[in-house]
């Protein structure tokens, strides 16, 4: 099957929103317990470096978008990351894809670190990142509950190495 990344529209808010769920319901991506409002998401967002992936039956199967870590200016280059795929979409490359695309564009627009906090169950994505160069740099233990049951998150972080050297 072949699969196209393109850039998020508007109209694209539902589907993503609905895949967040799948993310949710998972129990393995977010500590979230219901995806926002649209008009919720797309103000946390960055309104640049978001991204759909489509398969051929212009499906839209995965996302990937960043969000700003902090609102100070010192800090106004580093992002947090967000992947998310349906779950018949996991387990083919897709998500190296939307990371892949998702570097190439933030160095683009001048950001010089992405990270990522990930449950440590999530090994397949802790992969893909340290594939893409992303390093653990920390383990928050016991940062918050899920179904009362306290998760841990492994940091990475991927700094450039073109941009803000």
């Amino acid at each position: 099957m072949n699969y196209e990344i393109r850039e998020m529209q508007p109209e694209d808010g539902e589907v993503v929103l609905k895949i967040f769920q799948e993310g949710i319901d998972s129990e393995n991506a977010t500590f979230d317990k219901e995806p926002p409002t649209w008009e919720v998401w797309d103000t946390k967002h960055f309104n640049l470096c978001r991204w759909i992936l489509e398969d051929e039956n212009n499906e839209i199967v995965g996302w990937a978008a960043i969000q700003p870590v902090s609102n100070r200016d010192c800090f106004r280059g580093v992002a947090e990351v967000s992947i998310y795929l349906t779950s018949k979409a996991q387990g083919k490359g897709l998500g190296q894809m939307l990371l892949q695309k998702l570097i190439l564009d933030s160095e683009e627009k001048e950001f010089w670190t992405l990270q990522s906090g990930i449950f440590p169950e999530n090994e397949a994505s802790i992969a893909v990142h340290h594939k893409f160069g992303f390093v653990t740099v920390g383990r928050r233990e016991k940062i918050g509950q899920m179904n009362g049951k306290w998760r841990d998150i492994i940091l990475l972080e991927r700094r450039s190495k073109t941009v803000g050297i």
